[in-house]
């Protein structure tokens, strides 16, 4: 039987799922509107497969609804654009949804309704359940503000002007020595997450906060996007072929002021808010130029995520939780790691082209905001919410 904790949790996303489909268009319900993404419905309909798949076919061998998707909600199993094509209308999609999550709970809150094993104890696919609809539902809200981003706003005036503000130093220092990472076996821990592990540091000193919007739009009117020397060769490739000029969703109005747009259309952008939208390629070539702004800058470089993650168990950052934060180290496992619950959910991300991202972003649930939760993606993705945070040697 799942604490009832817990199945208030999973069932609150359920719902806030469902009720995110039923609140949009149904043109926009099955439509991509970002080559990395897919649709709103379809991340409804693969949370609901992932709990069909663990909860009926693998612990009790029923398959019978989840061969009848497979194809639909499996990653590569057919074309991105199909799989989204070949959706039910968005009212027949949720009420399946629906049907199938009410008896998932009515199943794990019943004593011996579901088979006794490893992957129950402690809670711990109920966990990893609750938390990647978790992950879903925030992927959900990337689609709605990438098919935001696509609708015009020539009308738009900002009302407060947008200013450079030049870095200054405002940090934490952390001494040199040996630090813990990761979760102490928590059952709501990620595979990734575990086992805890003893890390030796080097001091360094860590920006408070992470990368506003004044301190971006000085990168940019200093020349951060033309200038090569600030840039990789992998990210001056990125830069040529994409033709980025600004983070994500920033525009300009008819006095070339900058605004943005959020999830509910243009909004003037708050100078000491955390910049957003951003590659890594990006946020590395604005570790660059402010290295070479000199003083207490010099050196500057992107947060290693052992460094942030011992900073932040310090309780001494201040921002944590508007962006997910790039990180300079590629996504890894951790010494002895051990997949749960099975390979799929961490290992196949582990030694390709992915880079580690800390923190959490405004729209990130609550089960997913703790010290040690690792999210990652590639270089050059700029969708899900991203900005920066910079690291400097010791005094």
């Amino acid at each position: 039987m799942t604490s009832p904790q817990l199945l208030t949790q999973l069932g609150g996303l359920q719902q806030r799922m469902r009720d995110l489909l039923h609140e949009i268009p149904a043109a926009h319900a099955n439509r991509r509107f970002d080559p990395r993404l897919a649709s709103v419905g379809w991340y409804l309909g693969r949370s609901v497969y992932r709990e069909l798949y663990w909860l009926r076919e693998v612990l009790t061998g029923d398959t019978d609804l989840t061969e009848r998707v497979r194809p639909l909600f499996t990653p590569g199993a057919m074309d991105p654009e199909a799989q989204s094509a070949r959706l039910p209308p968005p009212d027949h999609l949720l009420n399946w949804a629906a049907e199938i999550q009410d008896e998932h709970l009515r199943r794990l809150a019943t004593p011996g309704e579901l088979p006794a094993g490893d992957l129950l104890r402690d809670d711990r696919l109920q966990w990893f359940l609750l938390q990647e609809g978790a992950r879903d539902y925030e992927r959900m809200l990337m689609v709605l503000h990438a098919g935001r981003m696509q609708r015009p706003d020539a009308g738009y005036r900002a009302e407060s002007v947008l200013t450079a503000r030049v870095p200054v130093p405002d940090l934490i220092a952390i001494e040199q020595g040996h630090y813990r990472i990761g979760s102490r076996h928590q059952p709501w821990a990620y595979d990734n997450e575990l086992p805890p592990q003893a890390v030796e540091l080097a001091g360094f000193r860590i920006a408070r906060r992470p990368v506003s919007n004044a301190e971006f739009l000085a990168f940019m009117e200093a020349g951060g996007y033309l200038e090569d020397r600030f840039w990789s060769e992998e990210g001056r490739g990125w830069r040529n072929g994409s033709g980025t000029a600004a983070p994500l969703h920033w525009r300009r109005d008819q006095t070339e002021c900058w605004y943005g747009i959020g999830l509910q259309g243009p909004v003037d952008l708050q100078p000491e808010a955390p910049v957003a939208g951003l590659s890594r390629h990006e946020a590395q070539a604005f570790a660059t130029w402010v290295a070479e702004l000199a003083g207490d800058l010099s050196g500057a470089v992107l947060q290693h995520e052992y460094q942030w993650e011992v900073a932040a168990r310090s309780g001494l950052l201040e921002g944590t939780g508007q962006v997910w934060e790039w990180c300079a180290n590629p996504f890894h496992p951790y010494a002895e790691f051990r997949p749960f619950p099975d390979g799929s959910t961490s290992q196949t991300d582990f030694g390709g082209n992915r880079f580690s991202l800390r923190g959490a972003s405004l729209h990130t649930q609550h089960c997913l905001r703790r010290a040690s939760f690792r999210n990652r993606a590639a270089p050059d993705d700029r969708q899900g919410f991203t900005g920066i945070r910079l690291v400097f040697p010791p005094a």
